[in-house]
């Protein structure tokens, strides 16, 4: 049944684990996998084996896959280096050698009698005809039949294959995979109740305790670890690379609308705590913290930019009509609640239709929708209650600090940028007067 008509106890995992659990071991397989649905980013547990030495690459992939089979915690272990089809490979005795023959040439016979050569092609009337020999087909059915098949030597005499040359039977590869330039077998695996184990500690433990090990005997192998471990890294070097360098930005524009070094800091203060609504909203919806929710951590520090710099840009206008430190504050947290309620009550009714949807498509999304909508609604509580307090306490240290440098206490409204800019813009004002004068 569909994820949204079945009941929330039953998940697709535990019905594939089951399934398998009823099934038992399957001999003679080269795969099996009991998939419960797609995982975003690949798989929880990913290891991509490197080595040039396909040896023992395949000789770590086949331990790894042996560990990770202990794990009762994991099931689909799997590999992307399938057993190819059978293939036969030949190779020369020594007195081929003496008879001038090369494995070139030896292959270039097996497969003109078995596969066939193209011996004639003529034109009749607008088609081409191809004519190929080879051997009949109850002469090319078997292997025995290699082994007798004869090799015409330099000299025109005629040999067995069987004396000149041995076989043996090999499966090849369906396919070769590099990263990082060396050959690449990635181990994957999914875990049996997501709700119940960690893919993090997990990977913690083959990171920690079975690679090592492996590694140890296979010097030539390197671990590199992918699927959702490795995209979750992506995003967060990305965020590293160019998340600072972009509050820096927002910073600096705050820092030149307000003239105020000290007021932008306020705003990015908020930004931690907001965080507690954040880990409330999973808790009460219980989704655990992802990828997704880290992207709508970046659209929520847009929206309580937005609101503080709506708080503390009519703060430094009541500041400027004269009104004292504290009536600045109160003043500008009536006149601008309406318009920080509205944009925070708007955006979490926008959401919550998402944050209400059952559907399987819409819990992709919800983590986003949870971030955002919770992390908004306790956003609006620190823009309105918080953050005065954060500006009363930098007044004060701005207070202290001036009475540190001047000897004196100064007034709470004199240490503000909106108070020296007015005073700045009256003796500006003043000279030119004077000047006119």
């Amino acid at each position: 049944m569909p994820g949204e008509q079945r009941p929330d106890i039953i998940r697709s995992s535990m019905v594939s684990s089951r399934i398998a659990e009823l099934v038992g071991p399957l001999i003679g397989v080269e795969s099996v996998v009991y998939g419960s649905g797609s995982n975003f980013g690949g798989k929880p547990v990913s290891v991509s084996l490197l080595s040039n030495n396909i040896k023992e690459l395949k000789k770590a992939k086949t331990e790894l896959k042996e560990a990770l089979n202990t794990n009762a915690l994991l099931k689909d272990i799997e590999d992307n280096d399938p057993a190819g089809i059978k293939e036969i490979t030949l190779e020369l005795k020594e007195n081929a050698y003496s008879l001038g023959l090369d494995l070139q040439y030896i292959m270039s016979r097996v497969r003109a009698g078995f596969f066939g050569v193209q011996a004639q092609r003529f034109q009749r009337g607008q088609d081409e005809i191809r004519v190929w020999v080879r051997y009949k087909k109850e002469d090319r059915s078997s292997i025995t039949q290699l082994e007798d098949m004869k090799i015409d030597l330099p000299n025109g005499n005629l040999v067995a294959l069987k004396e000149v040359a041995t076989y043996s039977i090999k499966r090849g590869d369906v396919s070769i995979n590099h990263l990082d330039g060396r050959r690449e077998i990635q181990v994957s695996a999914d875990l049996k109740n997501a709700e119940e184990s960690s893919a993090t500690d997990i990977m913690t433990d083959i990171r920690s305790n079975i690679m090592p090990s492996i590694q140890e005997k296979y010097t030539s192998v390197s671990a590199s670890y992918e699927g959702q471990n490795r995209e979750a890294f992506k995003l967060i070097n990305s965020l590293s690379g160019a998340g600072i360098p972009i509050l820096i930005l927002i910073y600096i524009t705050i820092a030149f609308a307000f003239r105020c070094f000290s007021q932008p800091i306020l705003l990015f203060l908020l930004i931690p705590v907001s965080l507690v609504g954040v880990a409330w909203g999973h808790w009460i919806h219980n989704f655990s913290v992802s990828i997704i929710s880290l992207l709508g951590v970046i659209a929520l520090i847009g929206i309580m930019v937005n609101d503080g710099l709506v708080f503390i840009g009519k703060f430094n206008i009541n500041i400027k009509d004269g009104y004292k430190f504290k009536e600045s504050l109160i003043l500008a947290g009536r006149s601008r609640f309406r318009a920080i309620f509205l944009t925070s009550a708007t955006t979490v009714a926008g959401l919550t239709p998402l944050l209400l949807e059952k559907s399987r498509q819409a819990q992709w999304l919800k983590p986003m929708a949870i971030t955002v909508s919770y992390g908004i609604a306790f956003a609006t509580i620190l823009t309105l209650i918080l953050l005065p307090i954060f500006i009363s306490l930098n007044n004060q240290a701005k207070v202290i600090f001036k009475w540190l440098v001047s000897g004196y206490f100064p007034t709470q409204e004199s240490v503000e940028r909106a108070m020296i800019e007015k005073k700045e813009e009256e003796k500006m004002s003043v000279t030119e007067t004077s000047k006119n004068t």
